[in-house]
C-alpha cells in the first residue's frame, strides 16, 4: 500500500508517494476522502468525518478536525486532511490489536484431558488389584484356576472404555445439535466452557442493535413547519450529500413517499453540514457547532432537544434562512429479540454486562430498554480486554459475544468468544470460539443450555461410568462374576454412557 507524505523545503512543500513501511513517526499524511488512514497521529489541516468502527465500533462517523486524534485502519469518510504521524507501521494501534489477538488465546484444560487422565492411571490400578485379587483368592485356599479367573474378571471389567467415552460421545452431539440450528462450534473445549458460563458480555453496535441508522424523531421548532414539512425540506436539501445520516434521512422520505425537491447551491462542509437552496429558500443542515459559526441562535432551543441527547441519539439541526426550525435525530435500531435474550439469561442466573466503543449516552439508553445494569462505554479494544479481564479476576466465567475487528481481542481473551457470523468480521469469526451463522441473537439462551444440558451429560456419564467399574470390580474380586458376564457388564456400561449422549442431539432446547 501507498502513502502521501508531504515535505517542506525552500521552495515550497510537494508530495510524493512512499510505501507505508516507510512512514516514520512526525512524517506529514495527506488523506483523501474515502482512504484508509494508514498510522495513528493528529489532524493538522481539515475537517471530515471519520468511520471509525474498526477500532470502536460506533455506530456513526465521528467529526474530526485541527488537533483531534485519528487511528490507523480507520476511514476518512469526506474531507481532505493532513496528519502528523504519531505511531506508524507495527506500533500503530491496529498493529496492536492484531498483537493482541494473537497473544491472547489462553489455553484451558477441557473435562476430556482429565478424563483421559484418570484413565492412564486406571491401567496401573487395575493391574495391581488383578495381581492382589489373585494373591488373596490363593491364599484364602481357592484353587490356582479360581484365582485365575477372578484376576482375568477384573482386568476384564476394569477397562476404563465408558469413562474414555463418556467426554467425546457427549460433545459430538451436542456439536451436531448445535450444526442443525445454525451455531457452530469449533471444538468441545469451547462447549464445555460454555456451560460453565455465568457472565455474559455484549458488544452493542452489530450485536445488540442491527447496526443500521434510522429516523427516530422529527421535532420541529416553529409553529408554522410542521414534522412533514420539516422532513421533506431537510430530505431535499441532503440529497446530494454522501453522509450516512443524510442518506437514512433520505431513505425514510422516500418510504413515506414524500416528493424530493431539487436543491441548488449545494456545498457540504465535512465533518460540520450542508448548505443548500430549495424553493428560493437557503437550508443549513448540521451539527450545532456548523450553526453557531453561520451566527444562528441554537441555545435557546437546547432544553427541548436536551431529552434526545440523552439517548444518546445522533442530531441534525434545521435553520432556514438563517432561522432554526427544527431537529431530526437518528439512532441505531434494537434487534427485537434483545430484550427477551437478556430477561432469559437473568432467568438463568447469569449476569449480563454491555461493552462497547459508543458513546455513554448511547450505550445507556439501549441497556435501559433491555435490563442490562451494567455498561461500560466508550471503550477501545485494549479496554475491552481489560474489562473481561477484570471480571474473570472476580471469578466469573466471562463469554464475550461480538462482531468486530475491535471485539477480536476480546472474543479471545474471554473464556468463551461468539462472533455473530454472518454481519461478523472475518478476523472476529476467526478469533471466536463459537460462530453464529445467522445474526439472531435468541440462539444465545439456546447455546447456554446446550452446553449446561452436555456438561451434566458429561458429569453424570463419568460417575454413571466410575460407578459401573467399582460395582463390577467388587463383584469381580468376590467371584460372583466371571469374564464371560464380566464382559457383559462392562459393554453394557459402555452402550449406556453412548445412548445417554446421543439423546443431547434430538433434545429440545429451543
Amino acid at each position: 500500500m501507498m502513502g502521501r507524505r508531504i515535505l517542506t523545503d525552500a521552495s515550497g512543500s510537494r508530495e510524493e508517494i512512499i510505501l507505508l513501511e516507510q512512514i516514520l513517526s512526525g512524517d506529514i499524511l495527506r488523506i483523501l476522502p474515502g482512504e484508509t488512514i494508514p498510522v495513528d497521529g493528529e489532524i493538522r489541516e481539515g475537517n471530515t468525518s471519520i468511520d471509525q468502527s474498526v477500532m470502536t465500533g460506533e455506530s456513526l462517523p465521528v467529526d474530526k478536525s485541527v488537533g483531534d486524534q485519528v487511528f490507523c485502519g480507520t476511514i476518512n469518510c469526506y474531507g481532505s486532511i493532513e496528519v502528523v504521524t504519531a505511531r506508524a507501521n507495527e506500533d500503530s494501534s491496529l498493529q496492536k490489536l492484531i498483537r493482541m489477538v494473537q497473544e491472547a488465546e489462553n489455553k484451558k484444560a477441557p473435562m476430556q484431558r482429565i478424563a483421559d487422565q484418570w484413565a492412564t492411571w486406571l491401567v496401573p490400578v487395575a493391574l495391581g488389584i488383578s495381581v492382589a485379587a489373585f494373591g488373596i483368592t490363593w491364599a484364602l485356599g481357592y484353587d490356582t484356576m479360581e484365582a485365575l479367573n477372578r484376576a482375568v474378571t477384573v482386568l476384564v471389567v476394569f477397562c476404563p472404555c465408558a469413562l474414555a467415552l463418556a467426554t467425546p460421545t457427549s460433545i459430538m452431539a451436542a456439536i451436531g445439535q448445535a450444526t442443525k440450528h445454525g451455531v457452530i462450534i469449533k471444538s468441545g473445549e469451547a462447549l464445555e466452557n460454555m456451560g460453565k458460563v455465568d457472565c455474559i458480555a455484549f458488544d452493542k453496535t452489530g450485536t445488540l442493535t442491527s447496526g443500521n441508522l434510522v429516523v427516530a424523531d422529527v421535532v420541529p421548532l416553529k409553529e408554522e413547519v410542521g414534522e412533514e414539512q420539516l422532513l421533506r425540506l431537510t430530505a431535499s436539501a441532503e440529497a446530494y450529500s454522501e453522509h450516512p445520516l443524510a442518506k437514512a434521512i433520505v431513505s425514510h422520505a422516500k418510504e413515506l413517499q414524500m416528493t424530493i425537491e431539487p436543491a441548488e447551491n449545494f456545498q457540504m462542509l465535512p465533518g460540520k453540514g450542508i448548505l443548500a437552496t430549495v424553493n428560493g429558500q437557503t437550508l443549513l443542515c448540521g451539527t450545532a457547532s456548523f450553526l453557531k459559526e453561520k451566527q444562528i441562535l441554537v441555545d435557546e432551543m437546547s432544553i427541548k432537544l436536551e431529552k434526545y441527547r440523552a439517548q444518546g441519539k445522533a442530531m441534525i439541526l434545521v435553520a432556514r434562512e438563517r432561522s432554526l426550525i427544527g431537529a431530526i435525530t437518528l439512532s441505531d435500531t434494537l434487534r427485537d429479540t434483545a430484550y427477551g435474550v437478556v430477561k432469559v439469561l437473568h432467568g438463568m442466573n447469569t449476569q449480563v454486562v454491555l461493552l462497547t466503543g459508543d458513546h455513554i449516552q448511547a450505550a445507556g439508553y439501549f441497556a435501559e430498554k433491555i435490563g442490562i445494569g451494567t455498561v461500560k462505554a466508550g471503550l477501545l479494544p485494549e479496554d475491552k480486554v481489560s474489562s473481561i479481564s477484570e471480571l474473570k479476576k472476580q471469578g466469573k466465567k466471562v463469554c464475550m459475544i461480538g462482531d468486530g475487528v475491535n471485539d477480536a481481542p476480546a472474543l479471545k481473551i474471554a473464556d468463551v468468544g461468539v462472533a455473530m457470523g454472518s454481519m461478523g468480521s472475518d478476523i472476529a469469526v476467526e478469533a471466536a470460539d463459537i460462530a453464529l451463522t445467522g445474526d439472531d441473537i435468541s440462539m444465545i439462551p439456546y447455546l447456554k443450555r446446550l452446553s449446561n444440558s452436555t456438561v451434566h451429560t458429561i458429569k453424570f456419564n463419568i460417575t454413571i461410568s466410575m460407578a459401573i467399574n467399582f460395582t463390577a470390580i467388587l463383584l469381580s474380586v468376590t467371584g460372583v462374576l466371571n469374564p464371560v458376564s464380566g464382559a457383559l457388564v462392562h459393554n453394557a456400561g459402555s452402550v449406556l454412557v453412548v445412548l445417554n449422549a446421543a439423546l443431547l442431539y434430538d433434545r429440545k432446547f429451543t
